[in-house]
Parts: structure tokens; sequence; C-alpha cells
């Protein structure tokens, strides 16, 4: 065979090899509950490190305005995966059709309790009779603040609880001293500290150290008809998160563009936060307890479920 042809024909191999490896990669829509948050950041850093293409998946993210729209799309088929909160484990009981694939995040330092700077309020146990808002009534920030009462032993209505939506609404409130104190996603503290207007209160995380704050979740559908691609993605951001407790300065970096923070409040984000991260996406027994006991606390179910029907970890890495 001439060497010319030869060469030609070992192009288009190559480039065909090449074709097949993208046509593999299986597109995962994945939604978020909101953009610009550490918490959901390792989608962006496995993307951008090309760590989600390396297992197969074709990482695709959307961002919704929050939970409920989120498990919309979800029930819709829109998605195929989602980030969610622990509590919304209560959810699959109710019919969304969707199973918990991979426990995402553990302790809830990823919530503060924030005060204006010049609030009398200095300790938690100055809350007593106060106001604070959350964003919904049955959301998590909704169960941390009664779990914060019970905690300090005023049972669970130890202050006036105010569902108020959006941080920015929260926010708004707090600042024309319509409330005392408001429960949001750690970057709105941390922005009022930077902004010299407010200050972070309780770091949930400190608190409560038994949890799932965050879960990984896969429509059902999905998960039977594309199993290798639900692997594919949680193998991929298990390894992104190795990627980022080894890689400090990159992921700042990343946060600081993609969160639109400042570069000190996306250090601070990094060093306060990435601790949170499950290493190995395995449910606790024990979190889930807790979040069985919450189900029934919060009136979202009339009796704890079997947790276990709610979970798998078969798609987990190294899992058989």
């Amino acid at each position: 065979m001439p060497r010319n042809l030869a060469a030609a024909l070992l192009s288009i191999l190559a480039l065909g090899y090449a074709g097949g490896a993208v046509q593999a990669a299986t597109v995962v829509r994945v939604g978020q509950p909101q953009a610009g948050t550490f918490q959901f950041v390792p989608l962006q850093v496995g993307i951008e490190a090309g760590i989600f293409k390396k297992h197969g998946v074709d990482v695709q993210v959307i961002n919704f305005a929050g939970g409920p729209r989120e498990q919309q799309a979800l029930t819709a088929g829109s998605i195929d995966m989602d980030i969610g909160s622990g509590p919304e484990l209560a959810l699959e009981v109710k019919g969304t059709p969707e199973i918990a694939v991979a426990a995402m995040a553990d302790a809830p330092y990823s919530v503060v309790l924030a005060v204006l700077k010049d609030s009398p309020i200095r300790k938690p146990e100055d809350l007593k009779g106060k106001i604070v808002s959350i964003s919904s009534k049955g959301s998590l920030t909704d169960w941390l603040a009664r779990e914060l009462s019970r905690q300090l032993g005023w049972g669970s209505n130890g202050f006036t609880i105010a569902p108020l939506g959006s941080t920015a609404a929260q926010t708004a409130a707090l600042k024309t001293h319509q409330i005392d104190g408001m429960i949001v996603e750690a970057n709105a503290g941390y922005r009022l500290e930077e902004a010299g207007t407010g200050r972070v209160l309780v770091q949930f995380g400190d608190r409560i150290k038994t949890f799932h704050i965050y879960v990984i979740y896969a429509r059902r559908a999905f998960a039977a008809e594309h199993p290798d691609a639900v692997r594919g993605f949680l193998a991929g951001w298990f390894d992104t998160i190795v990627y980022m407790h080894a890689h400090r300065a990159q992921t700042i970096d990343i946060v600081h563009r993609t969160a639109d923070v400042s570069q000190a409040l996306a250090t601070r984000d990094y060093d306060e936060l990435m601790g949170m991260f499950n290493r190995t996406g395995n449910f606790n027994p024990k979190a889930l307890t807790v979040l069985a006991h919450s189900f029934v606390e919060m009136g979202t179910l009339p009796t704890e479920p079997d947790m276990q029907s709610l979970v798998t970890e078969k798609y987990l890495p190294g899992a058989h």
C-alpha cells in the first residue's frame, strides 16, 4: 500500500475513534436550585477541569429559582439529575419520580443566621421572642430555625418564624428592621459582613453535625435507562471534590468568577465550606434518622418513612 494512502487511512480511522469517543459521552442535564453559590460550584469545576468528560458524561447545568421549580422540571422530564436538600427526600414519598443516589454534603455549613451589625442580639440566646425570617414554610431553613429553637431549650417556637421568600426579600426586611435575623445561604451573611452592615450570628454547621444538607438525586426513569451515565456523573463529581481539595487556588478562582463574589469572599467560601462535602457519597444511617424525624416535626409527612427505600448507593464509585 502506498505510504501516503496508508497515512490517509490511519487519519480517517483516528478521526473515527475520536468521533466515537465524543458520541459516547452521554448528555446529563443537571439542575441546581440557584447559581452563584459555593455548594454547587463543583459542577463548574468538574466541567472546566474536564473531569466529567473523562467519565463519559457531558454535563449540562440548568439553574432554577429555588428547589420547587427544580422539582417541577424533574417531574416533567426536563432534567435528568438534580442537587437538592436532604429534607427533599420527603418529596419521594409524595410521588416525585426521583431516587437519592449520593449524599453530597453533610453538616449545614452553607446556611447561617445573620443579623445587622448594630443589632442588640449578640448571642443565639438573645433570639428569644424575636422575628427570624426563612425562605418558605416546610423548607430546610424552616427546619433549621426550629431545630435551633429546640437546641436553645425553647421547643420549636422560641422565636417567630417569618417565611419571606428570596434572600433579597429577607435582606431588605432585615435592613428595614422588619425582622431581627434571617436564615440564609452563607454567602448572603458573608456579603453583609464584607459590606460592614451585618454579621453572622449562627453557623449551623457548628451546631448540627449529623445531617445530609444536600443530596444528589436522579430521575428514576433516567437512572433505569442510563445507569452508566449516573455512575459516570457521580464518579466525576467525587473526583472533582478530590481535585478541589488538591487545587485550592484554582477552585477559589472559579468561585470568584462564577459566584460573582470578591476574591476575599471566594477564599472564605473555600476555607469555611469545603469541609462540608461528603467524600464518598455514602448515606449515614443516623443522618437519615434525623431527616426522618424532621419530616414529622415539620408536618411534611404524618409518619416517618422507610428511609432506605428513598436512597440507593448502587451507582456510587466502587459499588457492586
